[in-house]
């Protein structure tokens, strides 16, 4: 009743053995009952890729603050001290001053000391990338929260077949306790018939040799099992030292149910496509972005200063003299030429919005194919079940008619060996649809939406 390899490729990612139950929990060991919807309630809380990406949602809210911060005027403050160490000097006729024709006057030009200082204000009144950019605000928030759901719900699949499996694997063991537990009855009553003579000692050892394999499989099957566990707390982000019981039940009413109903699909139920439509419109936005480059930018700017020249030092006293300085600029900006980088830059963008929609029309295409695969895969798997759980049953009846047989002297050790090996083989192929049948609920699920 060992699950094949495959079957066995999300177990081994996970958490704690079920008999862990029965263990003492240590002072600092948390202990979680979660049904299916509490384990990916926690996961959608605690994994890393979750956590991950609501940061990015909290990054975006910045870079649209910031975006938003160069519509709004723009001010500042500024102040300077110029100590003039060497003041320039000019030579002039020195006639002008009384001297003789033909000479020169060195004449040093300035103070030694200047000071300024005084504000700064700049308001963009047009700017189409700038406008463009808070257009786009809410659709990058979305774009980044549906990232996050997009996120979730790959998690949350995960988290969904590997807890059933991790309950179907009670249902496994279960069985292999049945069958060590028939194994031994077997033995046991062998060994009467040999003792009153009418078995031989090879039909004990033949029992014995049957009943180790089957022991040694369920430790196996445990260990498995208990990495199971151990995979799926990592999923869920959970310290590995707490303790996780699954609190759900699964069999084949729960496995059937509610799953094929005749609602219309839409794209629109899929995140992924919800995700990728919201990629477009910002292809879209880049479009408009670069178009509106080519349109003049206009903006205002003004500034007050105060300005002093001083020979000494002395800024600080009072009663000395400030001269106010001020301007107001209303500048236009008016794109001519810029070696068509513009018209290449929209061409680009076109580029990408068409890659982005080629994208969305496969998506659509890739989410028929999951759902058409998922439907047939789910229909056989539920069918599989159905024939595996009623073969189960029957090779059960033949092992206990051909038990009574031998116990009675009618049949032969060859006979109930075959039937024990073919109930073994039944029940391993139950749970093997079993395990088939999860998986294949879980992905038609998520291929229509409805996970």
């Amino acid at each position: 009743m060992k699950p094949t390899r495959k079957q066995w490729w999300v177990l081994t990612l996970l958490s704690l053995p079920l008999f862990i139950q029965a263990q003492v929990v240590p002072v600092d060991q948390k202990i979680h009952q979660f049904t299916v919807a509490q384990a990916v309630a926690y996961a959608s809380k605690n994994n890393v890729q979750v956590k991950n990406a609501l940061l990015d949602v909290q990054n975006q809210v910045q870079v649209n603050r910031e975006v938003t911060g160069n519509a709004y005027p723009q001010i500042s403050g500024s102040g300077s001290i110029v100590y003039n160490a060497k003041l320039p000097v000019m030579l002039a006729p020195a006639e002008m001053f009384g001297g003789t024709p033909g000479t020169f006057e060195k004449l040093a030009f300035g103070v030694k000391y200047g000071a300024t200082y005084g504000l700064n204000a700049n308001q963009l009144l047009f700017d189409g990338q700038v406008f463009t950019g808070l257009q786009a605000r809410k659709t990058l928030i979305d774009f980044a929260q549906k990232n996050v759901e997009v996120t979730e719900e790959a998690i949350k699949a995960n988290v969904y077949k590997i807890y059933y499996q991790l309950v179907v694997s009670k249902t496994q063991i279960e069985l292999l306790d049945s069958n060590i537990s028939l194994l031994n009855k077997l033995k046991h009553d062998t060994k009467i018939m040999y003792d009153n003579g009418f078995a031989e000692k090879l039909d004990i050892n033949k029992v014995s040799v049957q009943l180790a394999n089957l022991e040694t499989e369920k430790t196996n099957v445990l260990t498995q099992v208990a990495n199971g566990y151990l995979g799926l707390k990592v999923l869920m982000g959970m310290p590995l030292n707490d303790s996780l019981l699954l609190t759900d039940e699964i069999n084949a009413d729960v496995i059937r149910q509610d799953v094929l109903s005749a609602s219309v699909f839409d794209y629109s139920q899929r995140k992924e496509y919800q995700y990728a439509q919201l990629g477009i419109k910002l292809n879209e936005y880049d479009i408009q972005r670069y178009k509106l480059s080519k349109v003049p930018t206009l903006a205002l700017n003004g500034y007050y200063n105060k300005n002093a020249q001083r020979n000494e030092f002395n800024f600080f006293k009072s009663g000395e003299d400030w001269f106010d300085i001020s301007a107001i600029t209303l500048s236009l900006n008016i794109p001519i030429f810029n070696g068509f980088a513009t018209n290449a830059r929209i061409s680009q963008a076109r580029i990408a919005l068409q890659k982005t929609k080629n994208q969305a029309e496969a998506l659509k295409l890739n989410i028929d194919n999951e759902i058409s695969t998922a439907r047939n895969n789910y229909i056989t798997a539920i069918n599989s079940l159905d024939y595996q759980k009623q073969n189960m049953a029957l090779a059960d009846e033949v092992f206990q008619q051909t038990k009574k047989k031998y116990e009675v002297g009618t049949g032969s050790q060859t006979e109930i060996n075959t039937a024990q090996t073919d109930l073994k083989t039944a029940q391993t192929n139950y749970i093997n649809a079993m395990y088939n049948a999860t998986i294949a609920k879980v992905d038609y699920l998520k291929a229509t939406g409805k996970l």
